[in-house]
C-alpha cells in the first residue's frame, strides 16, 4: 500500500541515525512498529489490580 506522508526531514534523518537502520522504509516499519507495542503495553499495565487475585494460589509451590 503506497502511501505519500509529510515527514519531519530533521526527525527522520535523527532517527535513521539513531536506529542504524539504512532505509528511510526501515526506519518508519520500525517506529510504527514500536509505538504499536507500546501502546498494547499501557493497556496491559492498565490491567493491573484489577482482576481479583486467587486466595489458593499458593507461589511457593511452582519452586
Amino acid at each position: 500500500m503506497a502511501t505519500n506522508l509529510s515527514i519531519d526531514a530533521d526527525l527522520l534523518e535523527e532517527a535513521l541515525r539513531v536506529g542504524g537502520f539504512s532505509t528511510k522504509k526501515e526506519t518508519v516499519n520500525h517506529a510504527l512498529t514500536e509505538f504499536v507495542q507500546r501502546r498494547k503495553q499501557r493497556e496491559i499495565i492498565s490491567l493491573f489490580g484489577k482482576f481479583p487475585q486467587d486466595a489458593d494460589y499458593d507461589y511457593k509451590k511452582g519452586r
